[in-house]
């Protein structure tokens, strides 16, 4: 495949991880606006968490779509996977209770995890072997400009939360459309019309990534594997491929290694992506508008540090990259203990060594490495098993993690450190079993681990 037909694809199954990150942001930036609407506690906004496209939701939808996308192609989930989306996110923004918000955050997660194992496959499956990591660096920008496009809208319709004068300058906007509703009197009914539009531009990005995604062509790894298959008579159902992955030993150890980075880097990045504004205005004392707009500077942040990245993972030793990059994280939260939340200048460089980190992330390198070390037959599966497992057990530390925290922010230190812990954890992991698999094609990859023992 040419390169600019690479990139193309690239593009175009990269909308999944904007639409990915985007949904957990729009959440987040919203929080606070939907707990005053609909009168939650800090319990409810657990369960938002737990259920969305941060944890849960998306692990569902991950062990779906990962043996989907193996028994029916990666093209069969990008043809019908954005209409669940949409109607996930048209829940959402006409939410008026708890249950229906839960079922729209539920929706929307489930469509994006049946949307990343096969997304981050298709992309790794259609580079070029000196340009793969760079195809999947270029995703992760996606789910970097998500968030920053999310945040900046968000901010520019934010409510006043702090007398005249703390409002975005497009919140006249938002008192517009809620007169539209019938929602005419300041307070948290209209307030929630801020957190509505930014759903509705997701809708709008949905859409279009549908457009894009459902003409792409079929991924060749994936039709050679099912031609070869079938010339071996071999089986290729779901619940064949779900016991090859936990009978082979080769499969063991790289689900036990992927599945120990990811995990405990996401267990803090999940927090991060779902409560970071809502922990900057309660224990940090900030204004709505002023966390959205730090959260945007960090992501601008993540979007310079992840072009870097892009442009040198396949250049470099990848072990020493993946160090330096978790090191930044581990740096951040000892920085915050030690400074305190309510210190601008600690929250400042926090957020700077935050962003540096997320650009040369974990989640960049398990989606390189993940999409890397399974053969082809069940590429996408086995990443629909770590992203469930993953995703599953962070819905269960967002639970306890509102209430380690508590509802103004008193247990911040306490989780803090369980953070630098885990992140810790995962630095230690990554850097000593990092695979050696830069400049080797799929193939070659697949034979030296696995020696033709695929089943």
């Amino acid at each position: 495949m040419e390169n600019k037909g690479s990139l193309k694809s690239t593009i175009a199954v990269s909308l999944t991880n904007y639409l990915d990150a985007g949904a957990i942001v729009a959440g987040a930036s919203g929080l606070t606006l939907w707990k005053d609407y609909l009168g939650l506690t800090e319990g409810h906004l657990g369960w938002l968490n737990a259920i969305s496209a941060n944890c849960l939701g998306a692990a569902i939808g991950a062990i779906i779509g990962g043996f989907l996308a193996d028994k029916y192609g990666r093209k069969a989930i990008y043809t019908y996977n954005m209409l669940v989306y949409m109607a996930g996110v048209t829940l959402i923004l006409c939410a008026v209770n708890f249950p229906m918000l839960l079922l729209g955050f539920l929706v929307t997660g489930i469509s994006v995890g049946v949307g990343v194992p096969a997304s981050w496959t298709y992309i790794s499956e259609s580079s070029e072997v000196k340009n793969r990591g760079r195809n999947i660096g270029i995703s992760q920008m996606a789910w970097g400009i998500g968030p920053t496009i999310i945040l900046i809208l968000g901010t520019l319709l934010a409510p006043p939360t702090g007398g005249a004068g703390t409002e975005g300058i497009l919140f006249g906007l938002v008192e517009s459309v809620a007169s539209l509703f019938g929602v005419t009197e300041a307070g948290s009914a209209q307030n929630v019309f801020s957190s509505r539009l930014v759903f509705t531009s997701l809708l709008i990005v949905a859409f279009i990534a549908w457009q894009l995604q459902r003409r792409l062509d079929e991924s060749k790894a994936w039709e050679e594997m099912k031609t070869t298959s079938a010339g071996k008579d071999k089986k290729t159902g779901t619940f064949d491929s779900f016991g090859a992955l936990f009978t082979n030993k080769t499969n063991v150890r790289t689900i036990l290694f992927l599945a120990g980075i990811y995990l405990t880097w996401n267990l803090v990045s999940s927090v991060m992506g779902f409560f970071q504004q809502h922990i900057y205005e309660t224990a940090g004392g900030l204004s709505n508008e002023h966390a959205n707009l730090l959260s945007v500077g960090q992501w601008l942040i993540i979007i310079a540090t992840t072009f870097v990245f892009s442009m040198i993972v396949d250049k470099v030793n990848q072990r020493w990259l993946y160090c330096l990059g978790v090191s930044f994280a581990v740096a951040a939260w000892l920085l915050i203990i030690t400074i305190g939340i309510n210190s601008l200048s600690g929250l400042l460089t926090f957020t700077l060594l935050w962003g540096l980190q997320a650009g040369v992330s974990v989640q960049s390198f398990y989606a390189l490495w993940a999409s890397e070390l399974f053969p082809a037959r069940y590429r996408a599966a086995a990443q629909g098993v770590m992203f469930f497992i993953v995703r599953g057990l962070s819905a269960v530390w967002g639970l306890v993690f509102v209430y380690i925290y508590g509802e103004h922010g008193e247990g911040f230190t306490v989780a803090a450190y369980v953070m630098a812990a885990l992140l810790l954890t995962s630095l230690i992991i990554g850097t000593v079993g990092a695979p050696s698999t830069r400049g080797k094609t799929l193939e070659e990859i697949t034979r030296e681990r696995y020696k033709g023992d695929e089943r």
